[in-house]
C-alpha cells in the first residue's frame, strides 16, 4: 500500500558513480534455540563470574566480554644468577643490593655465636640429667670426652641451616648457589673428591711419619688402642657429626664469605684470604699450626672458585677431621684431641704432600671430566 508520508520525503541524489551507500542493517542476534559451544579448554571462568557461552562453529556471532584469562603468576621469591656466572659471583643476581651481603654476614655471625651458646647450654642441662660431670675450666667443658665432642661438633653443624636460610631470605637467591654453580651439591663429583682426599691423606700421613722418623721423634705416641668398647662410641660420633661440622665451616668460610666479597669485587682473592683468616681464628692452634690451618683454608677457597663449588673443599675437610679424631679415639685420648695448640714443624711435611697431591689431582680430573665452573 502506498504510504503518503513518504511522498514528500527528500530522496538522496545519486552520485556520479552510482547510488549512495547501502543502508546499515545490524547483524541479527542469535536465533532462539541456536546451539552454543562451551568455552575452549583452559579458559574456565573464575568462580562467581558471569558465563558467556561461545556460539557453535558456523553459528551467528554474539558480541560479549573478552575471554577469561588466568591472573599473572606471582613473582618468584628467589632469582638465580645469570648464565656464565663464576662461583664467587653467584650472589650477583638482579635483586642484589649493596646491603644484602652486609646484613646476611651479620646474621650468620650472630647465629654462629648464639647457636653455639644454646647448644652448649643444652648440653650442660643434658649432662646434669644423665650424670656427666661438668668441668667448665680450661679447654674442657664436660668430664666425658665423647659427650664433649658431640656438643662441640653440634654447636658448629647447627649453623648450616642458618647459612642456607640467610641466602634465601636476605639475598633472595636459591640457597643451592652456595653449593655450586649448578645450584646444588654435585654428589658424584663429591664422591670423586672424597676418593682423591683419601689417597692424599695416606700420602700425607706417610710423609709425616717419615719426617718424624728421620728427625728422631718418638712415634710411640702416634698410635694406640683402647679397645672396642671405648672406641665405638667415639667412632659413631665422629662418622655421624664430623661431615656436618666440616660442611658447615666450608659453607660459612668458603661459601658465604667468598660470595659476599664477590658481590662487590671482580677478584676472588680478598674473600679467599679473609675466609682463611677467619677459619684460622676459629681454631686455637699456635706456631706452625697457624700456617697449617691458614694454608688449608686459602687453598680450599681457591679450589672452590676453580672447580665451581664446595665439593672438593668439603671432601678434604671431612677426611682431615675424621683422621684427626680417629687415632685419638682409638687410643682413648679424645680429650687431648680437643685441645689445640702448638703443632710440630714435622707435621707440615704431611700437610704439604697432602694439599699438593689433592689440588693437582682434583684440578686434572675436573678438567678431564669438564666439571662446570660457571652457572
Amino acid at each position: 500500500m502506498h504510504d503518503p508520508s513518504q511522498a514528500h520525503r527528500p530522496q538522496p541524489e545519486p552520485g556520479p558513480a552510482g547510488p549512495g551507500p547501502a543502508p546499515y542493517h545490524p547483524a541479527p542476534g542469535p536465533a532462539e534455540g541456536a546451539p552454543y559451544s562451551p568455552e575452549p579448554a583452559g579458559q574456565v571462568p573464575a568462580e562467581g563470574a558471569p558465563y558467556y557461552p561461545r556460539p557453535a562453529e558456523g553459528g551467528p556471532y554474539y558480541p560479549g566480554p573478552e575471554a577469561w584469562r588466568a591472573p599473572p603468576a606471582p613473582a618468584a621469591r628467589t632469582v638465580p644468577p645469570p648464565p656464565g656466572t663464576r662461583y664467587d659471583h653467584l650472589a650477583r643476581t638482579r635483586l642484589n643490593r649493596w646491603w644484602r651481603p652486609v646484613v646476611g654476614t651479620a646474621v650468620i655471625a650472630v647465629a654462629f655465636v648464639g647457636i653455639g651458646l644454646i647448644v652448649i647450654l643444652a648440653g650442660s642441662v643434658i649432662a646434669g640429667i644423665v650424670g656427666i660431670p661438668l668441668v667448665m675450666s680450661g679447654d674442657r667443658l664436660f668430664g666425658d670426652p665423647v659427650f664433649e665432642l658431640s656438643v662441640l661438633l653440634l654447636s658448629i653443624a647447627a649453623v648450616l641451616p642458618v647459612v642456607f636460610l640467610t641466602a634465601w631470605l636476605t639475598q633472595r637467591r636459591p640457597p643451592g648457589t652456595l653449593s655450586s654453580v649448578l645450584g646444588r651439591l654435585r654428589w658424584r663429583w663429591l664422591l670423586v673428591c672424597l676418593g682423591v682426599a683419601l689417597v692424599a691423606l695416606i700420602l700425607g700421613q706417610t710423609a709425616m711419619v717419615a719426617t718424624y722418623a728421620v728427625t728422631g721423634e718418638d712415634l710411640g705416641n702416634l698410635f694406640g688402642w683402647v679397645g672396642w668398647e671405648r672406641f665405638l662410641p667415639g667412632l659413631v660420633v665422629i662418622l655421624v657429626l664430623v661431615p656436618f661440622q666440616a660442611a658447615a665451616e666450608e659453607y660459612m668460610f668458603r661459601g658465604w664469605v667468598i660470595q659476599a666479597f664477590g658481590a662487590y669485587l671482580r677478584t676472588p682473592w680478598p674473600g679467599i684470604l679473609l675466609g682463611a683468616a677467619l677459619f684460622t681464628s676459629l681454631h686455637a692452634y699456635t706456631d706452625w699450626g697457624i700456617i697449617d690451618v691458614f694454608s688449608f683454608g686459602a687453598l680450599m677457597g681457591w679450589l672452590a672458585v676453580r672447580t665451581g663449588g664446595l665439593e672438593a673443599p668439603i671432601a678434604l675437610h671431612v677426611v682431615n677431621n675424621v683422621v684427626s679424631f680417629l687415632p685419638a679415639a682409638a687410643a682413648g685420648e679424645l680429650g687431648d684431641a680437643l685441645r689445640q695448640g702448638a703443632v710440630p714443624w714435622q707435621a707440615l711435611s704431611g700437610t704439604v704432600v697432602q694439599l699438593a697431591f689433592f689440588t693437582v689431582v682434583v684440578v686434572i680430573i675436573a678438567h678431564k671430566r669438564s666439571i662446570q665452573t660457571v652457572s
